[in-house]
Order: C-alpha cells, then sequence, then structure tokens
C-alpha cells in the first residue's frame, strides 16, 4: 500500500527526443529520482503531443531538433492548448540564440545536453516548483537586457535577427533540405519558403543563395545534436 502511495506521488515526466538512445539516457535519469517517474516517451512532435493529450504529465522535456515540426514549434503548440502544463527544453545548440526564443514560446526552463545529470534533475525541480531554469549566464544577460543595460542575447546572434520561422527554414537549409522538401515538411508552399529564403538572406547579409547554403550547412555542422 507504501509502495502504491508513493508510486501515485510521483511527478509524471513525458520525454520526447528522437534519438533513442538519448531518450533512454534520459529516461534512466529521471526514474533515478525517487520523487519522478517517466510516463511517456516520443520520437516526434507528432506523437509527443498526442501522448501530452493522453497522459497530462507534470512536465515535459522536450528536444529541439527534431524530425518534421521542430521542438520550438512543438513547444508552441503544448503551450497554446496546455499553458499549466511546463516544459523543459533540451538542445545541443547555442544557448544565447535559442534560450530567449523558447522562452518566449511558452517553455519553463532550457538545458544544453552536455551538462551533467545532476543539472537535469536540479532543473526539472526548479521548473515544477514553478520556476524559471536557464544557465546563470544566460539569467543575467536576459535580465540585463530587460533593464536596458546590455541588449538581449536573442538580438546579439546574427540569426536572432531572423523570426521563428525563418530560423526553422534556415536550419532545415543547413541539413541539406530543398525549397520543395522544405515545403513539405513544414507544410508550405514553395513560393513561401523562397520568400523566407530571400529575406533570411538580406537578414544576413548574403549575397546569394549558395552563400546561403553554404553559410546554413557550416551552422548547421557546428550545432549538430549527436546520435
Amino acid at each position: 500500500m507504501k509502495e502504491n502511495l508513493a508510486e501515485t506521488n510521483k511527478k509524471g515526466v513525458l520525454v520526447i527526443d528522437d534519438h533513442a538512445i538519448l531518450l533512454e539516457g534520459i529516461a534512466q535519469i529521471i526514474s533515478s529520482d525517487p520523487s519522478l517517474k517517466v510516463i511517456g516517451m516520443a520520437q516526434n512532435a507528432q506523437k509527443g503531443f498526442e501522448l501530452v493529450e493522453k497522459l497530462k504529465p507534470d512536465i515535459v522535456l522536450v528536444d529541439i531538433s527534431l524530425p518534421g515540426k521542430s521542438g520550438l514549434e512543438l513547444v508552441k503548440d503544448i503551450h497554446a492548448i496546455y499553458p499549466e502544463i511546463p516544459i523543459l527544453v533540451l538542445s545541443m545548440h547555442e544557448e544565447s540564440l535559442f534560450a530567449e526564443r523558447l522562452l518566449r514560446a511558452g517553455a519553463k526552463g532550457y538545458l544544453m545536453k552536455s551538462e551533467g545529470a545532476d543539472k537535469l534533475l536540479h532543473a526539472i525541480h526548479k521548473i515544477l516548483e514553478g520556476n524559471i531554469f536557464v544557465s546563470d549566464e544566460i539569467s543575467s544577460r536576459i535580465l540585463e537586457g530587460f533593464t536596458g543595460k546590455k541588449s538581449s542575447p536573442f538580438k546579439s546572434s546574427p540569426l536572432g535577427k531572423l523570426s521563428d520561422r525563418e530560423l526553422e527554414v534556415f536550419q532545415l537549409i543547413g541539413k541539406g533540405l530543398s525549397s520543395r522538401q522544405i515545403a513539405d515538411q513544414l507544410h508550405l508552399s514553395i513560393k513561401t519558403i523562397e520568400a523566407y529564403r530571400a529575406s533570411i538572406k538580406q537578414k544576413l547579409k548574403l549575397q546569394s543563395g549558395t552563400e546561403l547554403v553554404h553559410y546554413a550547412i557550416s551552422w548547421h555542422q557546428t550545432n549538430i545534436s549527436p546520435g
């Protein structure tokens, strides 16, 4: 009876990550905490959102790099329908570019995958307590941006000039996808994707489509997730 009560009192965690090995590793770390339990796992945004609807977890862990719909768009979807469910984003991507963007989308925290197990559990508990979790550096820089002492870390990066959708298109260009493939994946017209490409080139001060592709691929290779 005591064991059943203890199990009932555990906070339910849903983990969404497209890398099976990382998914299992994260699940093991969470299961090592007596106050937490993994109630579901998914490897893409669609399945992840379905599990949010079905399981109503206490917290969701989302990888920013997912096949099909991105983690950023998934965060927006979850927050729009279930604003009471906190989200922690896990990523290998540049924190100064993505952390504030994800917080604005509705996430309650951002953690680099390079951090250890203790940091992951600390982040989960801090968010479950109703707090925001980002690194000390990003927290200070965001605070300085709000007080006007420094520009926002989001705006300080060249890619910070891009809108959320433009950044998503930029990432897919970096993965080697053509405009048609990007259009199919994002369920947009090729004309719309070409308009995004033109806007991205202008904002990044690039002279040609070839230069954009090279820049995007180079960025992707230095920010690629493991596995």
